[in-house]
């Protein structure tokens, strides 16, 4: 047999039972030493195979993109995380931040990269729009139309705007005429077929109620409100056999809305069908009381069990 030295054997063993390195302890040590730049290829190659570690691993990968201004790896990580804890609220919370802080980015580069475009005023009403400032918002809103005449949903945004504001005496009249600009442009849109139907049903003209309702409830069939808004319109026309179809339709859509159960009890017993309109009635009572005790846990999930009485009944 021929004679092999002992130093040769021995390294040859130790090599054979080192474990491969740990990519997910050394990429969490990196990241939280601050050194994302070399942290991120590990833990992006820990991530797949990942089973204690995901949460960290999570945590760190999408903070550490950020930092380094990757967003598609950050949403990698962060999709990753909500479809393993999707209920977990430290998930929900850093999506949160994560998804904030990427249209701030991206609105940052719009106004860099491209200050003339139409998007540009359209990124500031939509912010002014949030702060409540109408007529600022309308006024840039105007200009993205002087930009782009057949833009869809401009005109409805500010058909929106104006009834949002205080009524005058010309608000619908006003309304009404964007919306209708809108459906010039888009035949398509059930949100100004709906709201034009709800300004006809405030204003008691059915006919026209019915009609934008209808189209409204054609265009998109799971718009539940509009459907709703059909069934009222039909009942106060004296056409409660009508409004039960559509009625019935969303309550199958929203089982847990009671507006959908008042109305179709209404029609149902209008129509003459006392028993399955009481039936309904009861259906809507039980879902009317599970919506205010919801909107009480809410609230005292927000407020804090020391501020809400305990005897008080939700409203």
């Amino acid at each position: 047999m021929k004679y092999i030295p002992l130093c040769l054997l021995v390294p040859t063993f130790v090599l054979a039972q080192t474990p491969a390195p740990n990519e997910a302890q050394l990429g969490l040590k990196l990241a939280e030493s601050g050194k994302c730049a070399e942290a991120l290829p590990h833990l992006r190659k820990a991530h797949p195979t990942a089973s204690d570690d995901k949460m960290q691993i999570g945590n760190w990968g999408v903070r550490c993109a950020m930092l380094l201004n990757q967003t598609d790896d950050a949403l990698h990580f962060l999709s990753a995380l909500r479809h393993d804890f999707p209920r977990d609220p430290a998930v929900q919370f850093l999506s949160v931040h994560v998804f904030s802080d990427l249209s701030i980015r991206a609105s940052q580069e719009l106004l860099f990269t491209n200050p003339s475009a139409y998007q540009v005023h359209q990124l500031n009403a939509e912010s002014l729009e949030t702060q409540g400032r109408w007529d600022d918002a309308m006024s840039e809103y105007r200009l993205v139309l002087e930009k782009n005449p057949t833009l869809p949903g401009i005109h409805y945004r500010i058909g929106r705007l104006i009834l949002s504001k205080p009524e005058t005496p010309t608000t619908f009249a006003d309304a009404k005429k964007e919306f209708e600009a809108e459906l010039a442009i888009d035949p398509r849109n059930p949100g100004a077929e709906y709201v034009l139907g709800e300004m006809a049903r405030q204003q008691e003209q059915w006919p026209d109620a019915i009609e934008h309702f209808g189209k409204a409830a054609q265009l998109d069939t799971g718009f539940a409100d509009a459907l709703i808004g059909l069934g009222r319109s039909l009942i106060a026309a004296g056409k409660p056999e009508q409004a039960i179809a559509p009625l019935e339709h969303a309550v199958r859509l929203q089982p847990q809305n009671p507006t959908a159960h008042f109305h179709l009890a209404t029609a149902l017993r209008r129509a003459g069908k006392k028993e399955q309109g009481d039936k309904e009635f009861a259906v809507y009572k039980q879902t009317s009381e599970r919506a205010q005790q919801m909107t009480h846990d809410v609230q005292r999930g927000v407020l804090g069990p020391q501020q809400v009485d305990p005897d008080a009944q939700p409203q």
